[in-house]
Order: structure tokens, then sequence, then C-alpha cells
């Protein structure tokens, strides 16, 4: 994204920024809030979608005790993997960026943007990139020791989506600022069924044999080439029987997205953890101060952010209305509603990013050229040495949907 302050004619008001920062007094807020209706592009709200499939369990269904269904259409991880990307710049100029716009050369004329890593800084890729972990290694020895500020001018966006340090030598863990999930609620499950027709009926008897006598040998199934007839009706390597009592079993069949009822909806609910954000310092209070305020602006920035719902095959949906409720709850009584302007958070997260561009020179160093007009080249080499002996590191077992 491009920030380009200086093409902004309103200036940021001192009510909006007294409004902004006073969510970061101790006895502010704990959380601002978001509900956003989603409707699928296909059809009504009552439109066929199709969640993420996940490995043993197929769709992520929870029944509730009144015998709702919910159904997880985007996980946190998913949706902090979306949002993240939206801060990088297509700009050469710093002065446009909110945040660094660090590349990883992976050879072959082949590079992959630190915003796109699933685990941000504490990614694998970055473990065996060593000019970078230079940088990142103290930044996160620092955070273990309750200052932010190496990480915050290095990687903020690691800091507002959340990093665990699992593969590095501190194991530090940060909560996410900003939290987002999608939900189905009060939905019916579909099933699909398909039959792929193939050359087999095509070939005479003696093609047919040699073929199978092949398959036998080879101890392959003709289906899986592609050279017999198959029936696409019950899911591979799903442990339950195909059949109950001579009927299809609903567990093994192939799933075929869900609907959601009348009563139902389809939610995006998101979260600024503003407890999450008090708890962040740096080495002073003055630069505890700069951090809260630019990791607010970064989270504000992306919680109110437009992203595309194009979520999977046969899952694009689109926003139901063309304003958003946002809600600042506070730590007793009853949530107030805030106006959150998409323009007034952008002005105010430019201005609080100065401080943080002006130490990018000197974090930086030799990746920062000193000549005037001459514009910086955040790139990093990875070596697949580095990685290998990730390969013989012990690492804590991955977490599940929070991580």
């Amino acid at each position: 994204m491009t920030s380009q302050a200086a093409e902004n004619t309103n200036p940021l008001s001192d009510e909006t920024r007294k409004l902004i920062d006073g969510w970061l007094e101790p006895d502010g807020p704990v959380a601002l809030h978001l509900r956003q209706k989603l409707l699928p592009v296909e059809a009504d709200e009552n439109g066929v979608i199709f969640p993420p499939t996940y490995a043993d369990i197929g769709y992520n269904i929870d029944t509730l005790s009144d015998g709702t269904r919910v159904v997880t259409i985007d996980s946190v991880g998913s949706q902090a993997n979306r949002l993240e990307p939206i801060f990088k710049s297509e700009s050469q100029n710093p002065q446009d960026w909110l945040v660094p716009q660090i590349e990883i050369d992976l050879g072959d004329g082949k590079s992959i943007s630190l915003l796109d890593l699933a685990h941000r800084a504490a990614d694998a890729v970055v473990q065996s990139t060593p000019d970078l972990l230079s940088l990142i290694k103290p930044a996160f020895k620092e955070l273990q020791q309750g200052n932010a500020g190496s990480l915050c001018t290095i990687a903020p966006t690691s800091l507002v989506f959340g990093v665990w340090d699992s593969r590095g030598d501190t194991g530090e863990k940060r909560p996410r600022l900003v939290r987002s999930i999608i939900r189905a609620w009060d939905v019916e499950l579909l099933h699909a069924a398909a039959q792929f027709n193939s050359i087999w009926k095509l070939l005479v008897e003696q093609q047919q044999k040699q073929l199978t006598d092949e398959a036998k040998k080879k101890k392959v199934k003709l289906s899986e080439k592609g050279l017999a007839d198959a029936p696409g009706v019950f899911r591979p390597k799903i442990k339950a029987p195909q059949y109950v009592n001579g009927a299809p079993n609903p567990e093994a069949r192939v799933l075929g997205g869900v609907r959601v009822k009348d009563s139902g909806r389809i939610e995006r609910e998101v979260i600024v953890n503003l407890v999450a954000l008090r708890g962040l310092r740096g080495e002073n209070k003055t630069e505890t101060e700069a951090i809260r305020k630019y990791l607010l602006g970064l989270s504000l920035v992306a919680a109110t952010a437009d992203i595309a719902l194009f979520l999977r095959e046969g899952c694009l949906l689109r926003y139901a209305d063309n304003g958003d409720m946002w809600h600042q709850i506070p730590r007793r009584g009853e949530p107030a509603q805030v106006n959150l302007s998409g323009d007034k958070i952008k002005q105010y997260a430019e201005t609080v990013a100065a401080d943080f561009r002006k130490k990018w020179p000197d974090k930086f160093k030799d990746k920062w050229p000193k000549e005037n007009g001459k514009m910086p080249e955040l790139k990093y080499e990875f070596k697949i040495e580095e990685a290998k002996k990730l390969l013989a590191k012990k690492t804590p077992e991955p977490e599940g949907a929070s991580e």
C-alpha cells in the first residue's frame, strides 16, 4: 500500500487524534469490536458456500446445545495472512511506506516479501536468511527482555498479527493485536458426487487386459492414473465406513459446501486488543508511547481494510452493508459506538509512522544508501544450507487454530 502522506489535503484534526490516543490510556477501553454481515455473490444470503477443508475432519463444524451448526469459513490465522499483505507498497520511496518493505531472495529470480510469510519474523525462511536473521534474532531477545522497539522497527506487523519465535532461541510469543475470523451460523451440510469417464470403454479387450495386468504389477489403481472410470462419491482416506445399514454414510461422502438457513448468517468478527497493545514497551517512556501509537495506527489500518473476500473456489463473498459499526468495549458497562473513518485512520497511521521511518536508515545500515535520491532495497538472500540445519533442530509442536 502507498501512504502518500503529502497528498492529504485535510490534516488530522485534534479531535480525531485525541480520540485515538485516548484508547492507549491505562483506563481506556479494553478492545475495539466490529461485526460485519457478509453475503455470497452467487445468490442471496442463503446461497451455498464452501468452507476450508481440514485433514481428517473435513469442514470445521460445531453443533451448539440448541442444535445450531456453526462452521468456520476463514480461520484467525488465514485472516491474518490475508490482511498483512495490505502493507506492501509499490513505491520505492520509503516516505510512502508504513512498514519496511523487506524482500527475501529465494534464487532463480524468485523472491518473497516478509509480509507474505505465514509466521512473519519467526518464519523458517527468516531463520534460513542469515543477514536478515542477524537483525531479527537480537530483536526477539530484546522483546523477551520487555523491549519491543527493535522488532517494531524491523517487522512491526509481526506484533500486529502475532508472532511466536518457536524456531528461534527465545521461544518468545506475543498475541495478536488484530484478530479476525469468519463464521457461518445455522448451516446445512451438503454433499457432492461426480463421475469421471475415461477412455476405458473405447479400448479393446486386449488393451484393457494389458493395462489391468500392468496396474496389478505396479500395485496402482487404473482410476488413479485416469485410465479407468471413477465415481467421486466418497472422500479418499477416510476411516469411516462408506455404507451404514446399506445406505451411503454422510461421514464418508464428498463434501459439497454448506447452505446458510433462513435463520442463519455469515459474519466476520474483528477485534483490536487494546490491553495487549498497552502491554508493549520500549526502552523508555518516549519510545513506549511511540511504539503503542505506531502499532495502534497499523492495527486500525488492518482492521478497517476492505480486503477481497475471494477465500477459495466456491467461496466468493461480499460485504452486506455500506458502513461498518464499530464499538469500543469498556472494562465495565455498555459498549459505545465509535466512528472509524478509513481516511482518518490512514492519516493517523502515516503521522505516527514518522518516528520509525527515522530509525530505518540506522537499523538497516548498508541496505540503506547514504547518497541523496538513491532508494533503499531491503533484499536478503535465503541460504538452503541454513534451511537444512533447521531439519535437525528440535522445535515445539505447532499450535492449532489459535496459532
